[in-house]
């Protein structure tokens, strides 16, 4: 039977375009049931307050680079959505002078215009965010070295190799409405892939690289970082890969209902939990990773049903 179009976006796969008994099960979770979802290899967490989850994830960077050493050198791999735990991690650090110098950070992502990423100047840039959020605050005599923060622009076979230099305690992110983490997007419905898409084998050999953005990614973006000026959102951009996240001992997602809603944080947690991979819904696809932790603030988990206001 033909996979149905997307709702969407009909020229690209989504999350629309699978077995819809899939989306039933997972509409039909509850805060027990979800949590339940634990198994080997894969983690649920709730959390009652935005305060310890926000304190929880910027620990998780601490917790890396304090294992950082001169011989063993230690880094994560972190989003720009969420960011709210960009500036704790800056008074971590403070309060704790923690030396960064054998430490080491990879941005997830960087938009793409003209062909390259975007520059510091740019008002959605990741790299600009990081540096005002976190690296900025931290005390001088503590910061990380320069050489030792990398973003992927310019040279990407060279950032993607760095996940074979130096260990990757953590690959933390959150999820987008179109199911992703980074910019791993489901891909356009044309040529090899216009009856299905990329089968989870052929999806998990995608490394760093320049991505063409679903639409959903585009109106995410304009809504939660742009006032909804769609304009002003590229269409592309430069993202880790599962290679570079097959190389991370960890991939820790974290859901403050901010960015995917009640039905999204279930049905990827419902699909990774029983190994459902489908690269039309590429967060399925951790299924497969050995250690993945999903974070919820428990209150936005909410229901899944009609609400008329």
């Amino acid at each position: 039977m033909a996979r149905p179009f997307s709702k969407i976006a009909p020229d690209w796969w989504d999350y629309t375009t699978i077995d819809p008994e899939i989306l039933a099960d997972a509409a039909k979770l509850t805060e027990e049931t979800l949590f339940n979802l634990s198994r080997p290899g894969f983690q649920v967490h709730y959390y009652e307050t935005l305060e310890e989850f926000y304190v929880t994830e910027a620990l998780e960077y601490i917790e890396a680079w304090k294992q950082a050493t001169a011989d063993n050198p230690v880094g994560l791999c972190g989003p720009i959505g969420p960011t709210e735990q960009l500036p704790l991690v800056a008074r971590i650090v403070n309060a704790l002078e923690i030396d960064l110098k054998h430490a080491h950070f990879w941005s997830m992502d960087e938009w793409v215009e003209d062909g390259v990423p975007v520059s510091m100047d740019h008002p959605l840039s990741f790299s600009r965010a990081n540096f005002g959020l976190c690296f900025d605050r931290i005390d001088e005599k503590l910061k990380m070295p320069l050489e030792n923060i990398h973003f992927p622009s310019g040279d990407l076979d060279a950032f993607s190799a760095t996940f074979d230099q130096i260990r990757c305690a953590t690959m933390q992110g959150g999820q987008g409405d179109v199911k992703h983490w980074a910019f791993n997007d489901p891909v356009r419905r044309e040529g090899d892939y216009v009856d299905n898409p990329p089968s989870p084998e052929e999806y998990r050999k995608l490394g760093t690289r320049v991505v063409d953005l679903h639409p959903i990614t585009i109106l995410q973006n304009a809504r939660t970082s742009g006032g909804g000026y769609v304009a002003n959102v590229p269409n592309k951009a430069c993202t880790i890969g599962p290679v570079e996240t097959w190389k991370s001992e960890k991939v820790s997602i974290w859901h403050a209902g901010m960015h995917d809603n009640p039905f999204g944080m279930r049905l990827t947690a419902f699909m990774i939990a029983n190994k459902l991979c489908d690269s039309a819904v590429p967060m399925s696809l951790l299924g497969e990773h050995p250690n993945v932790h999903f974070h919820y603030y428990r209150p936005a988990i909410k229901k899944v049903e009609a609400e008329m206001h």
